[in-house]
């Protein structure tokens, strides 16, 4: 397996209890990536996004401030499955998400590693930008 990912962002205008909310309801992250999702409110309840391409379920929920998940992309093979900690913080009015990720098979750490600016943050950041305060 891959090494270790470490991301960090700044949302701004957001609080994290909006961030959670995003990160623990497959529908509303849906609406905001314009791909669908479901599920994830619960501990240990399932989640799918991404039109079905990536599922899993959520390990630990701290609310409003941590989120563990085991997920995997469809693609992958059977059983391989990655854990993924969000840690959310309020700065001032923004919230600081950090992302720490395992597990991911080598021949797609790079293209994962890359792609949670395009698929996560920057949805996020222009939601909670029109949203304003």
């Amino acid at each position: 397996m891959s090494e270790h990912i470490h991301l960090e962002v700044t949302i701004p205008a957001a609080r994290p209890e909006q961030v959670y909310e995003l990160l623990t309801n497959g529908a509303k992250f849906g609406d905001i990536t314009g791909q669908s999702g479901k599920g994830g409110g619960a501990p240990g309840a399932y989640f799918s996004l991404f039109d079905g391409w990536l599922d899993g379920r959520q390990v630990e929920l701290v609310p409003n401030e941590r989120i563990s998940q085991a997920w995997r992309f469809t693609d992958w093979e059977p059983g391989v499955y990655s854990m993924v900690r969000f840690t959310l913080t309020d700065e001032n009015g923004a919230t600081k998400m950090v992302v720490d990720q395992d597990g991911v098979p080598d021949d797609v750490h790079e293209h994962v590693r890359t792609n949670w600016r395009g698929f996560y943050f920057e949805p996020f950041i222009k939601h909670f930008a029109g949203l304003g305060s």
